[in-house]
């Protein structure tokens, strides 16, 4: 890798295109370069995983209105929609946006944390529309899933979004462009381009995730995915956009980031270099927001240590055996009346995104919104304290969050930033790196029972890491009942395949539901 130094420059002073990092991830996009097969397997891996996701949320309201808003653009060759007969082809950018917020929906597919948020599994989806639609095979669309990837990861790695409350789509629409770019074997020049487009208008508020949180949340990233396709095709047709994006005198790093002062250092691919961005990824065993993934797990290890009647079963086992997100209640019951508070210790951006630290009184409103709920720690580790598991429809379900016991728990629970836990957050050693927190539980009689978590169990480097297995498990728990088991079995035979895909088959990397499942929907908006 090659580190890149990005700042501000006046006008009078504006440096060559070489020297622009929108140039520099043009480049690495127009390169193409053999692709390990470890990355090929994880894209496998995430593809199933996004397929899995998208499944579950397919009756969800945003989603029925986005793919609503989809197939009112049909197109020829066009691209499938998720849950969609493959017969019935839309516009690619429609697709984009549609199966966008399929994956996004339920806040339950990958993620990547460093000096900003991201969930890199929102590349796909444009990536994969555009392979659709242009007939290119498994080979092309690895190539750009791979590169789309890696530019996210450097991006995350290198520029801090959130301490400027700039939402991380930002990051999003460079590398999904990348991606379509390295797909399509474009040029720099366009690639540039369309970069500088999409990072420009998709450079968003954190509003999106800041007190009541709305349905735009699933959208915010498919938004991005739709902008790059549109992106990219104007740019193709020879059209410019706003340069030096990053660096101009009244660019995103002058106005919207670090300041005209400001210097960020961005570490891209060296020419030749594989791209393995996407190794660094984790996956999400638990539909809520990633850094709760740890502390769910702790709170299912950490309840049977504390005042209850009845017996458990203990902690949830991995999705492949029996999960979390499966049946693995216990009988135990938490003596809630025995707890006087509960401090979760952890680093900055638990405690002020999903902690207490946040500011936010819809993160302890038992009236809040799921998209609310899934942000707010306090809620999460009360109900798997509780219930001994995390399901990502019954653990959100209104009645639950308004449980007296659970809403008496929740606001006993608060956060603190810890210093430690901030700086192994950003550790740049992956052994030292950690995305959980220390917890004290204090008793009514005095009581302290502390433990403490680093990385959730499915993380590489946690106690359960996910392997091929535990993504076609989370595929058959999410899909059950929405996708038959043939359609399952068809699908993953392709991803088994996956750059070796003809264009033919490229179309069946769409999983089709049960024509039950599609029933919802008509809603009805400014298209037919």
């Amino acid at each position: 890798m090659k580190l890149h130094e990005v700042r501000a420059r006046r006008s009078v002073e504006a440096p060559p295109r070489r020297d622009q990092l929108a140039w520099k991830i043009a480049e690495v996009a127009a390169e193409r370069v053999p692709v390990p097969p470890e990355v090929v397997e994880m894209i496998g891996n995430r593809i199933i995983d996004n397929a899995a996701v998208a499944a579950a949320a397919l009756t969800r309201g945003p989603v029925v209105a986005a793919r609503d808003q989809a197939l009112a653009h049909p197109y020829t060759p066009g691209a499938t929609v998720v849950g969609v007969e493959r017969a019935v082809r839309v516009s690619p950018e429609w697709t984009a946006w549609a199966n966008g917020v399929a994956v996004r929906e339920l806040d339950f597919h990958d993620t990547y944390l460093a000096a900003d948020y991201s969930h890199p599994g929102d590349n796909i989806p444009p990536v994969l529309a555009v392979a659709q639609h242009t007939g290119r095979g498994g080979a092309e669309l690895v190539h750009g899933i791979a590169t789309a990837y890696g530019i996210q990861v450097d991006l995350v790695t290198g520029i801090c979004l959130h301490e400027h409350r700039i939402d991380h789509i930002a990051h999003l629409g460079p590398s999904a462009v990348a991606g379509i770019g390295a797909l399509l074997g474009l040029p720099p020049e366009p690639i540039y381009q369309a970069v500088g487009q999409a990072l420009h208008t998709t450079t968003t508020t954190r509003q999106a995730r800041k007190g009541e949180i709305s349905t735009w949340k699933a959208y915010a990233p498919a938004f991005a995915g739709k902008t790059a396709v549109e992106a990219v095709d104007r740019a193709m047709r020879g059209q410019t956009s706003p340069a030096p994006i990053y660096e101009g005198e009244d660019g995103v790093v002058a106005w919207l980031l670090g300041g005209p002062d400001a210097v960020y250092r961005v570490a891209l691919p060296e020419p030749g270099e594989p791209r393995r961005g996407i190794l660094a990824t984790y996956p999400k065993e638990h539909s809520a927001e990633y850094q709760s993934q740890a502390l769910i797990d702790l709170a299912r290890r950490l309840r049977t240590r504390l005042p209850g009647t009845g017996s458990s079963l203990g902690a949830g086992s991995s999705l492949g055996a029996g999960s979390s997100t499966a049946s693995s209640e216990a009988s135990f019951e938490v003596d809630v009346a025995a707890i006087r508070q509960i401090v979760i210790h952890t680093s900055h951006h638990t405690h002020h995104v999903i902690g207490t630290g946040a500011g936010d009184p819809q993160k302890a409103d038992p009236t809040a919104s799921r998209e609310t709920l899934d942000h707010s720690i306090m809620y999460i580790f009360a109900v798997a304290l509780q219930d001994g598991t995390w399901h990502h429809e019954r653990s959100y379900a209104p009645e639950r969050a308004a449980r007296p016991d659970t809403v008496a728990l929740w606001h006993r629970i608060r956060t603190v930033e810890d210093p430690q836990w901030t700086r192994r957050y950003h550790a740049t050693d992956p052994a030292e790196r950690a995305f959980g927190g220390r917890v004290e539980v204090t008793l009514v009689d005095g009581t302290s029972i502390v433990d403490e978590i680093a990385v959730a169990d499915a993380h590489p480097a946690g106690a359960r890491p996910f392997r091929r297995a535990d993504y076609v498990a989370k595929l058959r728990m999410l899909a059950e009942g929405v996708v038959s088991a043939a359609e399952q079995d068809r699908f993953l035979d392709l991803v088994g395949r996956l750059d070796t895909l003809t264009p033919a088959e490229l179309a069946g990397l769409t999983l089709v539901a049960d024509a039950l499942a599609l029933e919802t929907g008509g809603t009805r908006g400014v298209f037919a």
